[in-house]
């Protein structure tokens, strides 16, 4: 193996590991909280499941709302100079079924809001495009 070929790999390797680590920090402290959770080792086994069952729907729905391109609705994606996206697929993927909830949960409010700045409507009528997307990506 050359030192091109061996470069490549190493490189590989490292991406992969900054992908798992994103996956614990979401599993523990970032997310889930399974570290708090202070279950037996019966039940972390069932908790670990589910949790591998939510993470992998989440990472799931963030993937399809980024294909879609309309995960800015559901969170700041990229802050101002910061040279990284802001949050994990799966942090979209939860955000997204967040922004969702809350959008069903007070139209009312949402109409009286439009009423007070009639000039944000077609900042509205593109983040109701947006939500219709991301409902079929539920």
């Amino acid at each position: 193996m050359t030192n091109m070929e061996s470069e490549k790999v190493a490189l590989k390797a490292y991406q992969s590991r900054v992908g798992i680590e994103a996956m614990f920090k979401d599993c523990k402290t970032g997310g889930y909280n399974l570290e708090g959770s202070h279950a037996s080792k019966e039940r972390l086994i069932n908790l670990v499941l589910l949790i591998a069952i939510a993470y992998l729907c989440a990472v799931v729905q963030g993937r399809e709302i980024k294909q879609k391109k309309v995960q800015k609705y559901v969170g700041r994606v990229k802050e101002y100079r910061r040279r990284y996206r802001r949050h994990s697929t799966f942090w979209v993927g939860l955000y997204g079924e967040l922004w969702l909830s809350s959008l069903e949960l007070c139209p009312d409010l949402v109409a009286q809001l439009m009423r007070l700045k009639p000039n944000k409507r077609s900042h509205f009528k593109r983040g109701q495009r947006a939500a219709k997307l991301i409902q079929s990506v539920t």
